[in-house]
């Protein structure tokens, strides 16, 4: 019998297939887009946490127990002044009230074993669901998401001890470090966009960000996302009776 060496298999070819790279690489490779927007936004939370008058290790304690993000901004000005814990509960629970729509999508049911599941419900944050629930990211294991988590959580922690270390070499008046954040939604909105079927959802989510921010931009971002969440609803059920009918 005559083999035709071209159609043996190539270590090259074993190697870019992906169930033959390891979990914690395929991780590392989905992640680190993501950690490189997150960096500049844990140094200047670092800076927040010295400028404010509290001690450099409160970075880490801030990144390490809370690790909400836009939150953790917030709750450092908030702490310095001393702030009474139901108050500081009560902005917790408004600022972050989005991760209990996160959790109806949220491939949980992927991850194995207690802790992970644990920890992977304490690490959900924005960046981790758009990369959890995009594109070919539909696919990931439980054991990439976690480990992606992970990196991801290891990325702030790491630009948060960065920039409270540094804290004193860096300008008040530093510009674009802000941006940071701007920069990486637009780009996780991007991805989420292009794995859309259609159109249909960006443009409820873009009509309505612009009617709130025409009626009430004090209050845009509650009104908003209680317009988009409500238009969400009504398309789904009337998806289903879509379904039903044609049944």
């Amino acid at each position: 019998m005559v083999i035709d060496p071209a159609t043996l298999p190539t270590a090259t070819a074993v190697d870019s297939d992906p169930r033959h790279t390891p979990e914690w690489r395929r991780a590392l490779q989905a992640s680190l887009p993501v950690g490189i927007g997150l960096i500049p936004l844990g140094i200047a939370l670092g800076v927040l946490v010295v400028q404010q008058g509290l001690n450099p290790w409160w970075a880490m304690v801030f990144t390490s127990l809370i690790y909400a993000g836009s939150l953790e901004f917030v709750a450092v000005g908030m702490v310095a002044a001393m702030t009474p814990l139901p108050y500081i509960a009560l902005t917790a629970l408004l600022v972050n009230f989005r991760h209990v729509f996160y959790a109806l999508s949220f491939p949980l049911d992927r991850v194995k074993g207690g802790l992970a599941r644990f920890y992977s419900m304490f690490a959900l944050t924005d960046e981790a669901y758009a990369m959890s629930v995009t594109g070919d990211r539909k696919s990931m294991s439980g054991r990439v998401i976690v480990y992606s988590q992970l990196y991801l959580h290891a990325y702030w922690i790491g630009g948060a001890i960065l920039g409270a270390t540094a804290a004193q070499w860096i300008p008040d008046n530093i510009v674009g470090l802000d941006f940071a954040l701007t920069a990486l939604f637009v780009v996780l909105s991007i991805e989420a966009i292009r794995a859309q079927s259609g159109y249909a959802v960006p443009a409820m989510a873009v009509t309505c960000a612009l009617i709130a921010r025409l009626a009430d931009p004090d209050h845009m971002l509650p009104i908003a996302m209680g317009a988009f969440v409500s238009l969400l609803i009504v398309r789904y059920f009337l998806s289903r009776r879509k379904v039903s009918a044609d049944a």
